[in-house]
């Protein structure tokens, strides 16, 4: 047992070595198109980053939406991650969707929701 507990401890470190880090890549986009004054869903989808420590808020406005939900942190091929935040909204004119991703203790970056993706 402490020969294969031994083997899986080493197995990860050597990919924990060999894995990049990798910057995310970030799509913002809504459920339905987005049309003024009608319920929707923003929805934030990071993947491609390595390694895992990353940050994503829903903005309204540069103010984080709380009640966003997150789903649970999930792996790809080649050690990759991937999340997805969403929440309801009811998008108004002259009001500004965004997300705000930061990876990594880097400087955060954001990313605006378009209504007419």
């Amino acid at each position: 047992m402490k020969l294969l507990l031994s083997f899986v401890v080493a197995c990860f470190l050597y990919i924990s070595a060999e894995a990049k880090e990798s910057p995310p890549k970030v799509q913002v986009y809504s459920y339905s198109t987005g049309e003024f004054g009608k319920p929707n869903h923003l929805i934030c989808h990071v993947s491609e980053f390595h390694p895992p420590d990353i940050n994503i808020e829903l903005l309204r406005n540069g103010v984080v939406i709380t009640e966003a939900k997150q789903t649970d942190l999930a792996f790809e091929q080649g050690w990759k991650f991937h999340l997805t935040k969403s929440v309801p909204f009811t998008p108004q004119k002259n009001e500004e969707y965004a997300c705000r991703v930061t990876h990594m203790q880097k400087a955060p970056q954001k990313y605006s929701w378009d209504p007419d993706m």
